[in-house]
């Protein structure tokens, strides 16, 4: 017997934790990954409150429901993983997977007067004008009215870049979102390392920009796999990781 879609997200989520902190992207015990397990959306797994993204196993995620306010009183829900993923599970059944970071090249950006990702090379073009961005950052995410505005932010993008605070990516999938928060990552070093240089930037025409975003967004099955690569490598690291 095959297994439930609950157990394969597991996995996969948990795996991604893992690969996070293998790349050294992680924040002490902080940041939040979800994942949705039912059709509307609503139901969630979500990692628990300061446990180390590199520890993380398949039966440490905790299942919530975004319509059951008595998660918030748990005593292993993070208060602001809860006021974030929780309302954007609520209001957008269509994102499946939510990952929250603070990556250094993406959150030195991210801290720019003017934060934005220009088209460079072929990373920075996989974001040409679909990146949303916050502006408005108020302090740590404390009450379920901040994470409804980081939800209307999104307004049809899957990446917000969010103003002093990090970043956040959406996907259908586990293994899209990782590579997409992988190669966000990437594309904000090498921009920070352009721009170190002093040196103008090349930037690419619109045309192009908008060309090579479109052919990222036909590989969805190169993201794919890139993650399966990665998990591989988790798994054989350390099998804890699907207990």
């Amino acid at each position: 017997m095959g297994l439930s879609l609950e157990e394969r997200t597991r996995i996969n989520l948990a795996a991604t934790f893992r690969i996070i902190a293998h790349l050294g992207m992680h924040e002490a015990v902080a940041n939040h990954f979800s994942a949705a397990v039912s059709a509307d959306g609503k139901r969630f797994l979500l990692n628990p409150k300061w446990k180390h993204f590199s520890r993380i196993r398949a039966s440490d995620l905790l299942l919530l429901d975004a319509d059951d306010p008595a998660c918030a009183e748990r005593s292993d829900v993070d208060a602001t993983a809860w006021c974030i993923h929780g309302q954007l599970h609520q209001r957008l059944p269509e994102v499946r997977v939510v990952l929250h970071l603070h990556p250094v090249y993406t959150t030195a950006v991210a801290c720019l007067a003017e934060p934005r990702v220009p088209p460079i090379d072929q990373n920075t073009a996989r974001y040409f004008n679909r990146v949303a961005v916050d502006n408005l950052y108020g302090g740590m995410a404390d009450n379920e009215a901040e994470g409804a505005r980081l939800a209307s932010l999104l307004d049809g993008k899957r990446r917000l870049l969010m103003g002093n605070h990090g970043v956040m990516v959406t996907a259908p999938t586990i293994g899209e979102a990782f590579d997409d928060i992988w190669t966000l990552e990437r594309a904000c070093q090498i921009l920070v390392t352009a721009w170190s240089t002093g040196q103008p930037l090349r930037v690419l025409s619109d045309d192009v920009a908008e060309k090579t975003a479109k052919a990222w967004e036909r590989i969805t099955d190169f993201s794919q796999q890139h993650f399966e690569e990665m998990k591989q490598l988790m798994i054989e690291r350390d099998p804890s990781v699907l207990d």
